[in-house]
């Protein structure tokens, strides 16, 4: 299985270190940043404010960050698009939607839909993923809630995503 990460709108520079430093332990190919994500060495910032960016994703990512294939995307649907057409599934993690095909990490049938070379998409800590990219999403995964919680840390949701979907 190989995987990429895209991570859109996610608010939290500490939320984007600590999905790269599980990426990273997790073998994850390539990290995608998009829409108004952190940017780890972001060379169209001033220094001053690179740096402050550089050291709270560092917090979290503690070194992974430069041992990561990541790059930035300034038009992530045609990003997604052109991966699609390499051969790549894109997959969304999401949950609580209804009107598109979701599938829940354990559930066994997910095995026979994944292909070998996935896309996961994450989005925004509060509101998910963007709406604009749910015609480009081939299908979406969710985590089993089983507590009064509706959803995990988007870092932590990651975590469980990536094991779960390298590991079926």
């Amino acid at each position: 299985m190989k995987l990429i990460l895209s991570l859109h709108n996610i608010r939290s520079c500490y939320n984007v270190g600590a999905i790269l430093r599980t990426a990273e332990g997790f073998g994850v190919s390539q990290v995608i940043l998009s829409g108004y994500t952190p940017r780890i060495h972001d060379t169209n910032l001033l220094p001053h404010l690179r740096d402050k960016l550089d050291r709270e994703i560092h917090k979290t990512a503690l070194g992974a960050e430069d041992m990561l294939d990541i790059y930035s995307s300034g038009d992530i649907i045609s990003e997604l698009k052109k991966l699609r057409s390499d051969g790549w599934q894109i997959v969304g993690l999401e949950n609580n939607i209804s009107n598109v095909p979701l599938f829940a990490l354990n559930n066994p049938a997910l095995k026979s839909v994944l292909k070998d070379k996935v896309v996961l998409v994450l989005g925004e800590e509060v509101s998910g993923i963007d709406n604009s990219l749910y015609d480009i999403i081939d299908l979406f995964v969710e985590i089993p809630m089983r507590g009064q919680k509706e959803s995990f840390n988007v870092s932590v949701a990651a975590g469980i995503a990536i094991y779960g979907i390298m590991n079926l």
